[in-house]
């Protein structure tokens, strides 16, 4: 391992952009499978993972959704997120903000209590065994429609003591923000946070919609931002942090390799964008990875990289005292590691 790779392993830092679903390692779905009585189009991890050749973000969904057909029962979700929780700690991930996608679970018939205890007894468990602090967003569909959503969402007002925000993921493409402004109207009035994927298939015309019609606090990928210098200006100015997922770029193709992923130039332009792992299962690495890939294509110096984590911590949704806290773990590490 590389020292700045050895760095990277031990530096604190915050995760912000990942799905739970995504985190269904081709093992685990296919233990969990077994046990449910579900069946599969692989045989075997292996395989599973062998099909795991993306064209484009719908093509990656399409596996997506079939996998996560194996999640019925409260303890598949509870494992589930363990298991994701467990391998962050071991990157030392010191916080992480989980994604779930309930419109996933209840359009199979699955309740989304039974999501909503699973995932939150793990995260309950996280705390005291893992030395990890969470929060839990729930993501609305976006290819559904807006009133599929404010049902999701009515749905989960029993449970708003678990949800700290609310999202907007999916397929992008021909379903942009504004399809979903009276739900986000709602969630602000409610006190949720509000976060929504932007400018990952779409351009930055999508990061503005988000913004000036959703009101967004923060947006998840945002690379295409660049496309827009006036957008990119009012983005550094207000420091609206972006949630950037280089692995996932990769993989899905918004850029053709690392050596070509903008997030270089958006740190150096001011952005407070991170570095995130998305769906770690399919796109080949955990947070750890994804900064040593991205440090090794671009030439991050040790600076960057902890500038990255000081954003990530920065960009939370914790409050003013535990970001401070994080943040002085972080300058600690950086000062006594050699």
């Amino acid at each position: 391992m590389s020292t700045l790779a050895t760095f990277i392993a031990g530096m604190p830092k915050a995760e912000l952009h990942l799905h739970i679903e995504g985190a269904l390692e081709p093992e685990l779905m296919i233990e969990i499978g077994r046990r449910n009585g579900v069946e599969l189009p692989w045989p075997d991890a292996e395989s599973a993972r062998r099909a795991y050749d993306f064209r484009d973000l719908q093509s990656f969904l399409d596996i997506y959704y079939r996998a996560t057909s194996v999640l019925i029962r409260e303890e598949d979700f509870y494992d589930l997120t363990t298991a994701y929780l467990r391998k962050a700690a071991s990157q030392h991930v010191r916080h992480a903000e989980v994604f779930f996608d309930p419109q996933t679970h209840t359009a199979r018939g699955i309740a989304i209590e039974t999501v909503i205890r699973g995932i939150e007894g793990a995260l309950r468990d996280a705390h005291g065994n893992l030395n990890l602090s969470t929060k839990l967003i729930m993501c609305i569909l976006r290819h559904l429609s807006e009133r599929e959503g404010m049902e999701i969402f009515r749905q989960a007002l029993p449970w708003r003591r678990s949800i700290t925000g609310i999202g907007l993921d999916s397929a992008e493409r021909n379903n942009p923000p504004s399809k979903f402004r009276n739900l986000f109207e709602l969630a602000r009035r409610e006190g949720f946070m509000t976060v929504a994927h932007a400018g990952e298939e779409e351009g930055a015309a999508s990061v503005r919609e988000a913004l000036d019609i959703l009101q967004i606090s923060r947006i998840d990928h945002g690379v295409r931002c660049m496309e827009d210098e006036r957008l990119v200006a009012e983005l550094v100015r207000r420091q609206i942090p972006l949630t950037v997922c280089p692995l996932s770029n990769i993989r899905l193709r918004v850029f053709p390799s690392m050596q070509a992923h903008n997030l270089k130039r958006m740190l150096q332009r001011g952005l407070c964008v991170s570095i995130n792992s998305d769906d770690p299962a399919y796109f080949g690495g955990y947070v750890n990875e994804n900064y040593i890939e991205a440090a090794d294509a671009l030439g991050f110096e040790r600076s960057d990289l902890v500038q990255l984590a000081r954003n990530s911590f920065i960009a939370s949704s914790l409050d003013t005292i535990q970001k401070q806290l994080y943040l002085n773990e972080l300058q600690r590490y950086d000062e006594e590691t050699p």
